[in-house]
């Protein structure tokens, strides 16, 4: 789904190559001993993935190269600049002219914008991010898949529907085999190159997993991203070992009192030296936290993001708290729309525009409008579910999660509609080569 289009390498510069897509310029980092200027290779989360003859990579050129200008000015069209606008503060201006200079905003800033409450302001606040991704991603929106191989896990978070006190949910685990060819799927079907492997931590052994990922990485070109929870140090070199390069891991709250009441047994102090760990090894992260969790407090919300910031994530994941039964949490409230996607666009400013803003099946599970809206504010990221639809209802992480009754072509079909409306090419060119 992820369709990776073919670029030319333009550039080597030890571990890292550039790579031109119609004249545009991007870096990727190879792991490939005889690449040459002038292959062609597709990339995917910033990292070569394939290399492909010219024939190859000319004829899919081809094809794309008149809708990806296309989308590009439709993009532009609707990314366009969002400043001055009438009626907006010039406070909240002030507070976001760094980002469009490519600096952080601080503390205060992202405090401030945190509580816009009037029209004019969260236009402003959202069209800035939306034109601030587009100078910094240009137009490309990778699409993910994920594959749920088990809802088995050994924790007793109190806001998740898979905890392992939820006694009434039926539990299930694809065997190993099952796991590569649902993946192969995936991938060889429906031409998704990102895919991430999900399940409740402790479902399966590290040799499993491991195991998994080397047969899928040895029969198909593909970026795997792990989302098992904590496996350890060694239970993460040994999956960099067989072939995952990507990691998703929220830490979900900043606040260690929070994270503590949440997660029993479970200490903030160890989920972010499991993920400092995983990106000293190489991996590309993913995390970010919970809005709207029960107690979250704005200076919590501000914190959030900053930690998210520091950890230098390739993609930030930020979705809102919902409420599951059977769960301590049951009797809840999820946070308005309007608090996610000021979260969502505050990320996007928070560092300058340079990390990717993951727009949740949370989100589109809060609100049918989700996903646009989510990519109108800075969002550039979606994820796909490629779980066998036998399964997909189990995986309950929270009720009636979008797309859990519908099949993916029914969800490629949707998608790519919507990203030819927004301008949006379901690609991952990697960072641009003058990217800070």
């Amino acid at each position: 789904m992820c369709y990776a289009i073919p670029g030319r390498v333009v550039a080597i510069h030890e571990r890292h190559v550039e790579v031109d897509y119609f004249g545009r310029r991007k870096t990727a980092r190879n792991e490939w001993a005889h690449l040459r200027i002038g292959d062609y290779v597709l990339a995917q989360g910033g990292f070569v993935i394939e290399v492909l003859s010219e024939a190859e990579a000319r004829e899919t050129l081809r094809a794309w190269e008149v809708l990806f200008q296309e989308l590009a000015e439709t993009d532009a069209r609707l990314s366009e600049s969002a400043l001055p606008r009438p009626g907006a503060s010039p406070r909240i201006r002030r507070l976001i002219e760094p980002a469009l200079e490519g600096r952080p905003l601080d503390e205060e800033a992202i405090a401030t914008l945190l509580q816009i409450e009037t029209p004019a302001d969260l236009d402003l606040l959202y069209r800035t991010a939306n034109h601030l991704r587009h100078r910094r991603q240009e137009n490309a929106c990778c699409v993910h898949g994920i594959l749920e191989l088990s809802n088995d896990c050994r924790c007793s978070c109190a806001y998740c529907g898979i905890a392992a006190p939820r006694r009434a949910l039926p539990r299930y685990r694809l065997r190993v085999e099952e796991a590569i060819e649902a993946a192969g799927e995936a991938i060889a079907a429906h031409g998704f190159k990102a895919l991430v492997l999900q399940s409740g931590e402790g479902a399966y052994s590290t040799e499993a997993l491991s195991e998994i990922v080397r047969e899928i990485r040895r029969r198909w070109p593909c970026l795997i991203i792990a989302s098992f929870g904590e496996i350890g140090e060694k239970g993460l070199e040994r999956l960099y070992e067989a072939g995952a390069r990507g990691i998703l891991l929220r830490f979900e709250s900043s606040d260690p009192g929070l994270y503590a009441r949440y997660r029993a047994g479970a200490s903030l102090e160890r989920r972010l030296a499991h993920l400092r760990h995983a990106s000293a090894i190489g991996y590309l992260l993913i995390t970010g936290a919970l809005v709207g969790l029960p107690g979250q407090t704005l200076r919590d919300r501000v914190r959030d993001i900053l930690l998210a910031r520091e950890l230098q994530p390739e993609m930030f994941s930020f979705g809102p708290f919902l409420p599951s039964p059977e769960t301590p949490l049951a009797e809840a409230a999820a946070p308005p729309l309007r608090e996610v996607l000021k979260t969502l666009a505050v990320l996007r400013l928070s560092d300058g525009g340079k990390g990717n803003v993951l727009v949740s099946t949370a989100l589109e599970t809060l609100d049918p409008a989700g996903r646009e809206h989510g990519l109108l504010c800075g969002g550039n990221t979606l994820m796909l579910n490629a779980t066998p639809l036998r399964y997909r209802p189990l995986y309950a992480l929270y009720p009636d999660r979008a797309h859990a009754q519908e099949s993916l072509p029914q969800q490629i079909a949707e998608t790519l509609a919507l990203l030819k409306k927004l301008g949006r090419a379901p690609t991952d060119l990697g960072l641009s080569s003058h990217s800070e």
